[in-house]
């Protein structure tokens, strides 16, 4: 079994800040022709042949693909303020959502616009439910309760790396094909809640997979390097951004082999894997954002 990460510096929060209380949309009318009417359901999309995305999964922690319809150019859709990745061609354009673990099941909307000074449409869809385990643990206080330099350490990570997870960078990607950063045996915790002595903490938001300290890293999918960095919880990591709101997060590296700036290919090693952080053995973290969501890397694995 791969190490634990206990704690995780990047985490979903127990609500989503985006989701505003109130909204308000703009007109009634549908975007073209070719687009529901508001208030209709929207339908899961269908990749070409030669286009590989997520598979659909639209719970928390999920992707949901919304399919958009033909248009001469592709809509902007948001979700609560933030921007979608919308992918495809003028006959038929797809919207990739990115759902947060802490969103609740439902009826939710995204909201579509064809062209900037048109009238908005709400496209409906729902979150399904999602049943993820949760591992109840009686530690030490010490590895519960963050010392007051340590809390204030974790909170100045957490700022800088805010405007990370909230990239929207162009050129957008051309297929969301994913490989494994490294071999070894991939562990099932994505969304796992632990409980420490009765304190409950944020669902696990990566996948972890085991691999000895030293093991190369490769880089998921194309991407440029956007931050590098040791941090309290994550140890040394890597933040590669692959476009259009897609990042993916490498945590716990024993070795850093990349720089802020630099542009890499799918599989081209960028690191060695450690223990750094707050974990137990040595594994490599991997965490996939998607319109600033935390979602499970493996939707997005195409072996």
């Amino acid at each position: 079994m791969p190490g634990l990460c206990p704690f995780a510096a990047i985490q979903p929060p127990m609500t989503d800040p985006f989701r505003p209380t109130r909204r308000r949309w703009l007109g009634a009318a549908a975007v073209c022709a070719s687009l529901p009417w508001p208030g209709w359901a929207a339908s899961e999309a269908t990749p070409s042949a030669d286009v590989f995305w997520p598979r659909h999964r639209p719970v928390p922690g999920g992707v949901a693909r919304l399919a958009l319809g033909p248009a001469e150019a592709p809509p902007g859709v948001t979700h609560a303020g933030v921007p979608v990745l919308v992918l495809g061609d003028r006959r038929g354009w797809t919207a990739l959502l990115g759902l947060a673990l802490s969103a609740t099941p439902g009826p939710d909307e995204v909201v579509v616009q064809a062209a900037p000074g048109e009238p908005a449409q709400r496209l409906r869809f729902s979150i399904e439910p999602a049943a993820y385990a949760e591992q109840r643990l009686q530690v030490a206080p010490r590895h519960v309760e963050l010392s007051p330099q340590d809390l204030a350490r974790h909170e100045r990570e957490r700022a800088h790396q805010a405007p990370i997870i909230a990239r929207f960078s162009q050129p957008l990607p051309a297929s969301l094909a994913m490989r494994a950063p490294v071999p070894g045996p991939r562990s099932s915790s994505f969304g796992l809640r632990r409980v420490f002595n009765g304190q409950p903490r944020s669902p696990h938001s990566g996948m972890d997979i085991a691999a000895p300290s030293g093991t190369p890293v490769g880089a998921p999918a194309p991407g440029h390097v956007v931050d590098v960095g040791d941090y309290f919880f994550n140890g040394r990591t890597v933040w590669l951004d692959h476009g259009g709101g897609w990042l993916s997060m490498l945590c716990h590296l024993s070795v850093v082999e990349v720089e802020v700036g630099q542009r890499v290919q799918a599989g081209e090693r960028i690191a060695r894997s450690g223990a750094t952080g707050r974990v137990t053995g040595a594994h490599l973290h991997w965490s996939v954002s998607l319109n600033r969501a935390m979602v499970d890397p493996a939707l997005f694995l195409a072996d």
